[in-house]
Formats: C-alpha cells, sequence, structure tokens
C-alpha cells in the first residue's frame, strides 16, 4: 500500500534519532525497503547536515528532515548550577569539569532554515515546538510539506491553527526526548492509541503516530485507530545500517535492563531511557534546563560511550526495546508490515 501523505510503499516512517543513531545509510536502507524516511538534523551542523541531505538525496528523493525547534526561554542559572555541583563527581571519574557559564544556543535554527529554504526537501518535520508562522509560511511557499510533532490535542490545534500541513502524534512511550512542548511537564504513563484517539478528535490533519512501537501488531493498531502512517525509532537502533554506539546496543541487546523511565538528568528536558545507575542517582536533584544541561553532560556522555560504560550513558529506548534486533533496516521493516 501506499500512504495517502508521505510517498512511501509501506505506513512505516524511520524516525529522526539525534545524536548519530540515524545515519544516511539508515535513512537509504528504509526507502529501498518502502518506508519514508528522516535524517535528524538536531546538533548536527548546518554544513553536515547539507552534506547528509546531499548524500542521501543520490540514493532516494523523498526524504524528510527533522528540526529542533528552540524554544528562547530563560533558564534559572542557580539552579543549573546547583545540577552542576550534584554531578561533579561523575564528570571528576572523566576528569572533567563544569563549564563556568551554561550553555545555550538555538542549534543553529536560522542557519538550518536557510539551508532548507535554498535546498528544499519533500518534508520538514519540527519537534519541541512551532517556530514563527512565518518559518513555517518560507519551509511551505518552498514546496516542503511540514509536519509537527505534537503530545496533546492542544498541542494539535494550535500547530493546525498555524498552518502545518500534518501531524506527528508521540505517545509517552517513545524513546529519547519526548516531544512535549511544555519541558516541564510529566509525562504520564500511557498509550499511543489513546493520544492518537485524543488528536484525533481535535484534528483534521493527516496524522502520523510514533511511539511505544514493538511489532507488527501495534502497527495495525495504530492504523487502525486513525493514523496515516506508523513512525519507530527504537527499533532501528540495533539495525546494521544504524549508527548506535557498540556500548549502547550492548545495552540494549543484554537483557540487564529492566525498565525504561523519563528522566531530565541528562539533557534537561524529558526523555525515555533505559533506567541505570546516573538516573537512579540524581533524580531528584534534575532540572529542566535544556539545552544547558545537555551541554553540561554531553562531554560526559561521549567519555561514558567511548569507555563502555552504560552506568552514565544516556541509553535512549522507547517501551518496545525488548522487540530491537539486530538485523537489516529490510528485515525490520518486513516484519513490522507483515500482513498489512
Amino acid at each position: 500500500m501506499t500512504t495517502t501523505f508521505l510517498p512511501s510503499e509501506h505506513p512505516i516512517v524511520a524516525a529522526p534519532m539525534a545524536g548519530g543513531a540515524t545515519t544516511v545509510a539508515l535513512a537509504a536502507a528504509a526507502s529501498a525497503a518502502g518506508a519514508f524516511p528522516f535524517l535528524a538534523a538536531g546538533y548536527k551542523t548546518p554544513e553536515t547536515l547539507r552534506d547528509e541531505i546531499a548524500a542521501l538525496r543520490g540514493r532516494t528523493g523523498e526524504f524528510g528532515v527533522n528540526l529542533f525547534v528552540p524554544d528562547g526561554s530563560e533558564r534559572n542559572a542557580e539552579r543549573i548550577a546547583g545540577y552542576a555541583r550534584a554531578i561533579a563527581g561523575e564528570l571528576g571519574a572523566y576528569d572533567l569539569r563544569p563549564a563556568p557559564i551554561p550553555v545555550n544556543d538555538d542549534d543553529a535554527w536560522g542557519a538550518k532554515l536557510a539551508l532548507l529554504r535554498e535546498d528544499p526537501v519533500p518534508v520538514v518535520s519540527l519537534t519541541f515546538g512551532l517556530p514563527p508562522a512565518s518559518d513555517i509560511a518560507l519551509l511551505k511557499r518552498v514546496g516542503s510539506a511540514v509536519v509537527a510533532t505534537v503530545t496533546s490535542p492542544a498541542e494539535a490545534r494550535e500547530a493546525e491553527d498555524a498552518g502545518v500541513d500534518a501531524l506527528i502524534v508521540q505517545g509517552p512511550g517513545a524513546g529519547g526526548h519526548s516531544a512535549t512542548w511544555d519541558p516541564d511537564r510529566m509525562i504520564a504513563d500511557g498509550s499511543t492509541v489513546d493520544a492518537l484517539a485524543a488528536v484525533a478528535a481535535a484534528s483534521r490533519l493527516p496524522l502520523v503516530a510514533a511511539g511505544g512501537v514493538d511489532g507488527a501488531d501495534a502497527v495495525r493498531g495504530l492504523l487502525d485507530g486513525g493514523a496515516t502512517a506508523v513512525a519507530v525509532g527504537t527499533l532501528l537502533l540495533l539495525t546494521e545500517e544504524a549508527g548506535t554506539s557498540d556500548t549502547h546496543r550492548r545495552a540494549l541487546a543484554s537483557g540487564e535492563f529492566e525498565e525504561t523511565v523519563v528522566t531530565r538528568v541528562f539533557t534537561g528536558r524529558p526523555a525515555r531511557a533505559l533506567r541505570n545507575g546516573f538516573i537512579d542517582r540524581h533524580a531528584r536533584e534534575e532540572v529542566t534546563a535544556y539545552p544547558e544541561v545537555h551541554h553540561l553532560t554531553r562531554e560526559l556522555r561521549a567519555r561514558a560511550g567511548a569507555a563502555g560504560d552504560t552506568d552514565r550513558l544516556h541509553l535512549w529506548a522507547g517501551t518496545g526495546y525488548r522487540a530491537a534486533r539486530a538485523e537489516p533496516v529490510a528485515r525490520t521493516v518486513a516484519r513490522l508490515t507483515a500482513g498489512l
């Protein structure tokens, strides 16, 4: 079947996973298998993003790019400093010291927007909120469909009013960062089916469902619930084409970790990960301060990953992580679409 919104053979979206897991090879393999792929622009320089777009365009013409939307909020410097003191021992394990001034940036929003204006892609998705309506209009003028990621009916209504073309409805079970527009919000347990139904009642836009997908039955349930397509991320983390680190791969496949939890300890924004020692040690001290906490812990996490230290690494994972397999992307897509 062909989806009614995203031009792909199967109603499967390879979700953008920032930080290295989504590679050009993964996106190209997903496209070849009949899924619709996204590149993750988050944390990349505009130059790297430009190169990845060019490389993927040489292998498929249908793909999207995901952008992190900066919120521009001022954070409490004292609370950030307090958190830096709380994790000083963790940093010290790798001879690191916290930056004296918290690092805040907009992930090169302006430069990435300019790149996508000059070199348009078929679809641009937005995470963490909405940019000014003029930015959405700019992307649409150059021919890109604009998709907003939402987690509630209120966000869906606001996104529709802003002129986006479709919505990605992220359920609470999604791995990595929650797309909630309110980083102070508590992410309660719940099903993507319920989140989808709530948004469907509030919006007439095409909907892509995401979060907690663990197999073909989940895909069928979400399609039956009104989704045009289903996005998967965690199920692709162990695939051969993914850029997932060896340490992260080992943790996902080990059986050592018993659950996932939503935490702010690694980045200052709610994100779902395998529960490890760093989360347990600092859960009571976490602060809402993104991207400051992300920058505060970034080098620690890089060192931990290189050292095989699963105790201090952000092991992003959705609730369906046990269904991830070490296999080619094409096989994962085939498993998800069996019987459709």
